[in-house]
């Protein structure tokens, strides 16, 4: 992986004009963060080979593609041996329905952000998927009613 240079204020206001519309042209970009045109583009070349901007996506409404229900799954390891650990992570990114999994400190060791299609479909992955990652010692789900905020966008700093 290549070594990420210190960002700076100009890169950060670069980096948040994308996160906020990806689709802008260089133009677009450069007159928002007040650069011209082939400096902007240079500063977005680097940041790209640095492995700071890590790739472009687009944002699409979970429910609208047919995943309207998201689960919070805490999940516990049985031991934390290196050859389970792995295993567990490994399963992990061979489930689909599993979009985030974040390694935790405190009282679970894994925090998944699950989505699926219904309740019925949430037994389905629990049942098929999740319980058959070995390793695991309990799971604890929170399903999500309503998405007070969420943003791809940085703060300032």
């Amino acid at each position: 992986m290549p070594k990420i240079n210190p960002i700076d204020a100009t890169d950060r206001k670069l980096i948040r004009a994308l996160q906020k519309n990806g689709r802008m042209t260089n133009l677009d970009l450069a007159a928002e963060i007040n650069l011209s045109p082939s400096p902007c583009l240079r500063r977005l070349r680097n940041l790209e080979q640095s492995g700071a901007i890590k790739s472009y996506g687009i944002e699409v409404d979970a429910a609208a593609y047919g995943l309207p229900v998201t689960v919070f799954v805490r999940v516990t390891l049985e031991k934390h041996t290196d050859k389970i650990v792995k295993k567990f992570e490994d399963d992990i990114h061979d489930i689909p329905e599993v979009l985030e999994c974040y390694m935790l400190t405190g009282l679970s060791d894994y925090l998944l952000r699950v989505v699926v299609a219904d309740l019925e479909d949430y037994e389905r992955f629990i049942r098929h998927r999740l319980h058959r990652v070995s390793g695991v010692s309990s799971i604890d789900s929170n399903l999500v009613y309503s998405v007070v905020k969420r943003t791809p966008v940085f703060p300032e700093l």
